[in-house]
């Protein structure tokens, strides 16, 4: 596997939202990568979730179904 399988589908600045994220797709048997790009002194950035390039579609589908709700 290299970096190239892996693509973003999430970024917030709310880790408790990236979580739920994560949970979601776990839930549906989608693994994710969290990584957090937070500075943890000044508290700006991001956490991106990324997903193997297959999931990427329905990964997608599943974090607008969560944005909608």
């Amino acid at each position: 596997m290299t970096t190239n399988d892996r693509i973003i589908v999430y970024s917030t600045n709310k880790m408790y939202e990236a979580e739920i994220v994560r949970q979601i797709l776990g839930d549906h048997s989608i693994n994710s990568f969290l990584i957090n790009k937070m500075d943890s002194a000044y508290q700006f950035g991001d956490i991106e979730i990324y997903v193997l390039r297959d999931d990427v579609m329905r990964s997608k589908l599943l974090i607008q179904e969560f944005e909608n709700q």
